[in-house]
Order: C-alpha cells, then structure tokens, then sequence
C-alpha cells in the first residue's frame, strides 16, 4: 500500500499547491496519487448539523474538480479521490500510515510570522512515521512541468552525532530522482568557553570546523558511493541549525529535515529545529522520521 502519494485536501489555497506539488512528486515516482478530503462536521446544540445527504455532494464536488484539474495538467498521472468523514488529523494518520507520502498545505503569515502549519498538520507529523511534505500557497499551486518541479536543489540538515540513516536515504533518492544537486548541512555548537580568552582564538575555532566538517564527510562517504550520479555538496559551521536551514530554504526545491521517533511525558514532538523550519522555510519542506 506504500506504493501512493496521499494529499489533504480542504479546498483552501494551501491544500490546492499541496495536491499540484504532490501530483508532480508522483509522476516522478511513478506511484498513484490520492487526493484525501476528511472533515468532522459538528455545531452548536442550537444549530442543526448538515445531513449526509448534504455534505457528501459538496466533499465530492470538491474532490471532483480538483482531480479533473490534475489530470489536465498531467494527463498520464494516476488519481484517485476519497471522502471520509472524522477528526482530519486522525483520518489523515491513518491515509499517511498507508501511503509512502503524504503531502498536506501550510498557511503564510508573511515574512516576519512565517507560515503557521495548523493543528492538522502537526498532529499528522506526530503520528505517522511516513515522510510528510509541507508546501505553501505559492507558485507551486501553478500546473507547471514537472522538469520544473525537478529542477531546483534538495537542501538536508544532519547531526552527525546520532544516526540519520532514513533522512540521508529518503535526501539522496529524492535528488537522484530529480537530477538535481543535494546539499547537506551541519551545524555544530562551539564548546561552552570558545568566545573567551584564548579559545576565542581564530586558529582553535578553525580545527573545530575542520573536525566537524570531517566528521560530515566520514558520515557522507558511503552514500557518495551508493549514489555517485547525486552531485553533493557538505558544510559544517557553528551556529544554530534552524537558522542555517530557514536561511537556504529560499533557494531549495525541497528542504528535507529529521524528526527523532520518540515519546515525551506530553505525547510525541517533533523537535525544536524540524518546528521552526516547518513555521518559517521559505518552499516545501519534508519531515522524515526516524530513530
């Protein structure tokens, strides 16, 4: 069941560019895509709640259409569209958990808020440990090639002190599939006393950089051997790791970032560096879970 793209869709701008950046992603896997509509219709007591009968031309027609603009666009794409009717983050969980991606649509603030993911969306990336894309209403809800959509380099962000196997594997097959170039990051935090006395000196925080960018290529060796058609690129620098990321994210056609599998007294999270980049990237960002 892996083998599809699944999208929410809602019928907002945000959903649109997602199920247009999903169709592209599936004409270069060569998978099926899914357009998903999920809602929980409920109302005050004294406000009657729309009937079946109601609601279910309405999900149709949403899903309808934007299947029809989908095939017109990319008339060789494989679409199928479901309406189910729940919580949207419980039922996209579980479409997420069956699929081998699934793509959901962010809302802009603009440039000093950054863009809010919702309720929804965080939920969905809490509860599936399936790759989530995240895409914005921009230029990506254009129907334009996929040559295009190909084009623009994948940017990753590593800590090469714990495993990152799944992230570098879904970032490499990603840049293979799209002949682009990937670019790998590596932010490293300077020990407790660099910026005092003489570990401020110049020629200290420069043997830092050199063992964390050798730590980088140590960590990027084999996968250059795996994939040697991917052109690759590495750095390492001191400073936070959101940061670096939100700063590239404007030039990348994918950023790809991490979130560790596990649980916190409060219920699963996604770590603070995958958060701010989800709430302030500048394009499409996928969240990959893993260990």
């Amino acid at each position: 069941m892996n083998d599809l793209i699944a999208v929410g869709l809602d019928g907002s701008a945000e959903s649109v560019a997602a199920a247009h950046w999903a169709a592209r992603e599936a004409l270069l896997r060569g998978v099926p895509l899914h357009l998903v509509h999920a809602e929980e219709w409920s109302s005050p007591r004294a406000v009657p709640v729309p009937t079946a009968d109601v609601r279910r031309p309405w999900s149709q027609a949403l899903l309808t259409e934007a299947a029809e603009a989908l095939r017109t666009a990319h008339p060789q794409l494989d679409v199928g569209i479901r309406s189910i009717d729940g919580r949207p983050a419980a039922v996209l969980a579980h479409v997420a958990a069956n699929a081998g991606m699934i793509v959901l649509g962010s809302r802009g603030l603009g440039t000093l808020m950054g863009f809010v993911l919702g309720s929804v969306g965080m939920a969905v990336i809490q509860a599936t440990v399936r790759p989530v894309v995240v895409v914005r209403a921009s230029e990506d809800a254009v129907p334009h090639p996929v040559s295009r959509h190909a084009s623009r380099d994948l940017v990753v962000g590593i800590d090469t002190s714990k495993p990152c196997d799944a992230l570098l594997t879904f970032a490499f097959e990603e840049a293979a599939r799209r002949a682009c170039a990937l670019h790998v990051l590596h932010s490293w935090s300077p020990p407790p006393l660099v910026g005092y006395g003489g570990a401020y000196e110049p020629r200290i925080h420069a043997q830092l950089e050199m063992s964390a960018k050798a730590a980088l290529d140590d960590v990027l060796g084999p996968w250059r051997v795996k994939y040697p058609a991917v052109a690759v690129t590495s750095r390492a620098s001191a400073g936070h790791a959101a940061t670096e990321l939100v700063d590239r994210s404007s030039e990348a056609g994918l950023m790809v970032v991490g979130r560790r599998i596990r649980q916190s007294p409060i219920g699963a999270h996604i770590g603070p560096v995958a958060h701010a980049v989800l709430h302030h990237a500048k394009g499409p960002v996928a969240v990959i879970a893993h260990a």
